[in-house]
C-alpha cells in the first residue's frame, strides 16, 4: 500500500468529517462506523509493521509533498524503530475506547465519536511526522479534543480539569514554537536554505548558552506533557474527571508524546545542554517515581491511584532515556508501550466498575470477586502486568531501564528502583481491597459481571502483555538501529560542540580588556 502513513492520518479524519453530516438520531450507526473506521486504521498500521524492514535505522515509509515552500516546510511523514510502536499503541488504543465506551456514553455520542477519531489521527501525525512544524501543528491539534472529551463528557469538576489541563500543555507547547522559529532562522543563517525537516537539525551548531535556553523551551513542553514532577498537577484532575475513554488515551497515549519528545528532539538538537542538565532531569524524575507511588499508595479513589501511578511509571520512562545508552532507551520505548497497555487496561476496568456502582471508593467495595469473577481476572492481570511481574510485559521494560541506566546512574537506579517496590505495594492492597475480604455492601453481590464490549477490548490488551513479556525481541529488534543512530548521534553533537569550544577564543570581560590595553 503506497502513502500508508497518509492514510493512517486522513482516513479517520475524513471519517470524522462525514459523520458530523449524520444526524444524532443514528447514534448507533455513528458507533459502529467509528468503531469500524478505527479497526480499519489498525490494520493499515498492522500493513505498516509488516513493510517495515529491520536493521534500517533512517526514516522508513518516507512521504514528502511541498506545504509552505516559500519557508521550506513540507508535508513530511516517516517512520522508525523509536516511533514505529507508538503508532501501533495509538491505533490499537482507539477501538478500544470505542468497544469500552459503547453503553456509557449516552450524551452526544456523535460529537464523542468525532473527537476521537480527529484526536487519533493528531497523534499518529505526532509520530510520524518529520517536519517540525508539522509536527507542532499535530502537538496542538490533539489538545482541542481532549479538551471536549474532558469538558463535555467528565465529572462533576470536569471544566476546571479542562481548563487546567489546556493550560498547562499550551504553555509549554508556546514555548516550544518559539524555539522552533529560532532553529528555522538559525538553519538559514548557516545554509542559506530554508528546511525545518528535523534530520537538518541534528549537528546544527549551537553555541552552549543557545543551547541552554532552547532545552528548556522544548523540555518544558515534553515534561508537562509527561507529566515530569513537579509539573504533573494538572493530570490526577484530568483523569479523574475525564470519561473512562479519554482516561484511556490520555494515559495510553498522549504522555508518550512527551517522552517521545525527549528523544526525538531535545537529546539529538541539543546534546550539551542534554549532558549539562541531564542529571536534573533524571534527579526529577526519580523524585516523581517516588512521589507518585507514596501518593497513590495513601489515595482512597480507585481512578486517582492509577492517575498518580502513572506519575511513578513514567518516570523510568525519563530517567532511562537520560541515562543513554542502548539497553536503557530500548527499555524505555518498549515501556511506553507497556505503560500504554497496563494503564489503558486499569482505567477500562475502573471504568467497567465505576458504570455499575457510581462510585470509585475503595471503602465501597469488597469481595466482588466472587459476583465478578471474570471481570476480577482481567483486574488482577493488568495489576501483575503494571508491578512487572517475570513473565508480562511490564517486567522486560523495567529490567532494561534499571541495567542500562545502573551503567551510568547506579545511585538514582537504586533510588528508583525502590518504586517497583512500592508499586508491588499499593497494586495489591488496591486488589485485596476491591476484590477479597468480605463483602461490605449488599449491592457487591449483585454487580453484573464483563459486558462483551468490555471483554472485547481487555482481550487484545491481555494478549500482547503476554506476548510482550514471553517476546520481547519481536518489537526490541525494530527499534534497535534507530536507537544506536539516536545515541550516535547524541555523541557526534557532543564532540563538534567540543570542536566548536576548541576554535572559539575566551572571551574577556571590558575590565579585563581595559587592563590589558593599560598594561600596553
Amino acid at each position: 500500500m503506497t502513502h500508508i502513513l497518509s492514510w493512517t492520518i486522513w482516513l479517520p479524519i475524513a471519517a470524522a468529517f462525514l459523520l458530523a453530516l449524520f444526524p444524532r438520531s443514528a447514534a448507533n450507526t455513528i458507533k459502529i462506523l467509528g468503531l469500524f473506521v478505527s479497526l480499519a486504521t489498525f490494520v493499515i498500521s498492522l500493513a505498516m509493521v509488516q513493510q517495515f524492514q529491520e536493521g534500517i535505522a533512517a526514516f522508513q515509509l518516507v512521504e514528502s509533498m511541498s506545504w509552505i515552500p516559500q519557508w521550506g516546510i513540507r508535508y513530511a511523514l516517516g517512520v522508525d524503530g523509536i516511533s514505529l510502536w507508538l503508532v501501533l499503541l495509538t491505533t490499537l488504543l482507539t477501538p478500544v475506547v470505542f468497544l469500552s465506551s459503547w453503553n456509557a456514553i449516552h450524551k452526544h455520542p456523535k460529537e464523542y465519536v468525532i473527537s476521537f477519531l480527529i484526536m487519533e489521527a493528531a497523534m499518529i501525525g505526532v509520530f510520524v511526522a518529520t517536519d517540525l512544524v508539522l509536527f507542532y501543528v499535530f502537538f496542538e491539534l490533539t489538545l482541542l479534543p481532549m479538551y471536549l472529551v474532558i469538558g463535555v463528557w467528565g465529572g462533576a469538576y470536569r471544566i476546571y480539569a479542562a481548563i487546567k489541563f489546556f493550560l498547562f500543555t499550551v504553555t509549554g507547547s508556546l514555548l516550544m514554537l518559539l524555539g522552533i522559529i529560532y532553529l528555522g532562522f538559525l538553519q538559514f543563517h548557516q545554509t542559506g536554505v530554508w528546511s525545518f525537516a528535523i534530520t537538518d537539525f541534528y549537528g546544527l551548531g549551537l553555541p552552549p548558552h543557545t543551547q541552554s535556553i532552547l532545552f528548556g523551551a522544548f523540555a518544558l513542553a515534553f515534561a508537562i506533557k509527561v507529566p515530569l514532577f513537579p509539573l504533573h498537577t494538572w493530570l490526577p484532575d484530568a483523569h479523574v474527571e475525564a470519561p473512562t475513554g479519554g482516561s484511556i488515551i490520555l494515559a495510553g497515549v498522549m504522555l508518550k508524546m512527551g517522552t517521545y519528545g525527549f528523544l526525538r528532539f531535545v537529546l539529538p538538537f541539543f546534546p550539551d545542554a542534554t549532558a549539562k542538565y541531564g542529571p536534573l532531569i533524571i534527579a526529577l524524575a526519580v523524585i516523581g517515581v517516588i512521589y507518585g507511588a507514596l501518593v497513590s499508595w495513601v489515595q482512597p479513589d480507585m481512578k486517582k491511584l492509577v492517575a498518580y501511578s502513572s506519575v511513578s511509571h513514567l518516570g523510568f520512562c525519563v530517567l532511562g532515556i537520560f541515562a543513554i545508552n542502548q539497553t536503557a532507551i530500548e527499555g524505555s520505548i518498549l515501556q511506553m508501550v507497556n505503560h500504554g497497555l497496563s494503564t489503558g487496561a486499569l482505567f477500562l476496568l475502573v471504568g467497567v466498575v465505576y458504570e455499575r456502582r457510581h462510585t470509585r471508593m475503595l471503602a465501597d467495595y469488597g469481595g466482588i470477586a466472587r459476583t465478578m469473577p471474570l471481570y476480577a481476572t482481567f483486574f488482577v492481570i493488568a495489576v501483575l502486568s503494571s508491578v512487572g511481574l517475570p513473565g508480562l510485559n511490564g517486567f522486560v521494560g523495567e529490567f532494561l531501564i534499571l541495567a542500562g541506566s545502573f551503567k551510568t546512574q547506579p545511585v538514582w537506579t537504586v533510588v528508583a528502583t525502590t518504586g517497583v517496590i512500592l508499586a508491588a505495594i499499593y497494586l495489591l492492597w488496591l486488589v485485596q481491597r476491591v476484590f477479597f475480604g468480605p463483602i461490605v455492601n449488599d449491592e457487591n453481590r449483585h454487580i453484573p459481571d464483563i459486558a462483551w464490549n468490555e471483554v472485547a477490548a481487555m482481550v487484545p490488551l491481555v494478549v500482547l502483555m503476554v506476548w510482550i513479556g514471553v517476546h520481547p525481541n519481536t518489537f526490541l529488534r525494530k527499534m534497535a538501529p534507530s536507537v544506536e543512530q539516536l545515541i550516535a548521534t547524541v555523541e557526534r553533537g557532543r564532540e563538534s560542540g567540543k570542536a566548536m569550544l576548541a576554535k572559539t577564543p575566551a572571551r574577556r570581560s571590558p575590565l579585563a580588556a581595559r587592563l590589558a590595553e593599560a598594561r600596553q
